[in-house]
């Protein structure tokens, strides 16, 4: 799967001299906590989250009244406080190195790029939505947590005894394991008993680390 299948479309942006206060109006509105900031050329230059915002408002114990801290927001622009060094990625890059990327560099978001336009966004709510996706985790099934071993057909066969008991495969995700030549494997399967899906797994010699319905 790429950026493109996953990615929020057409994000809501701001400008270099769009202001504190109204980049924080924007966010509230729009319930998002992350926004890329762009020139007059419609480039992208920065980006500003949330905890930038919080971090240039003053603070409870302030003794400015409100008219005085709004007054104070409403001179301060984007382009003072956002992150200038972004990392993007291009609609065409694969998910799991955008979910690499956020994670080496503890960041929460990608802007997505073409031609120095940003066309998207991907965010770690985006990366968790397809991970739950990915899992099945909102279909009702067996699903099993085994290691296999890492040979050409193994899982090959499992998936042909389920589908031969009318099994019907939701997802199936598979990792290294800490033992060598081994991998493990989680699946989810709709349509059989747990005790069928436990038998056939056991005939494929399967260790099963985990099942539940």
């Amino acid at each position: 799967m790429i950026i493109r299948d996953v990615m929020t479309k057409n994000p809501i942006c701001v400008t270099e001299s769009t202001s504190v206060t109204e980049a924080k109006r924007i966010m509230t509105e729009n319930k998002i906590s992350k926004l890329p900031v762009l020139n007059s050329s419609k480039k992208l230059v920065g980006i500003i989250t949330k905890n930038d915002i919080v971090k240039v408002s003053p603070s409870e114990a302030t003794t400015l009244d409100m008219y005085e801290i709004s007054s104070l927001l409403a001179k301060l622009t984007c382009a003072k406080f956002m992150t200038k060094k972004v990392i993007t990625v291009s609609e065409n890059e694969v998910v799991e190195e955008a979910a690499r990327i956020l994670d080496d560099n503890n960041i929460g978001c990608l802007p997505v790029v073409k031609d120095d336009i940003v066309v998207g966004i991907v965010t770690e709510s985006d990366l968790f939505e397809l991970f739950v996706q990915m899992f099945g985790a909102r279909e009702s099934g067996v699903r099993a947590n085994v290691i296999l071993d890492d040979k050409p057909g193994i899982l090959a066969k499992i998936m042909s005894a389920l589908a031969e008991k009318n099994g019907n495969l939701i997802s199936v995700v598979t990792r290294e394991s800490k033992d060598a030549g081994k991998r493990r494997v989680t699946l989810k399967v709709a349509g059989l008993e747990l005790g069928t899906v436990k038998e056939v797994l056991e005939k494929a010699e399967a260790q099963i680390i985990d099942i539940r319905i």
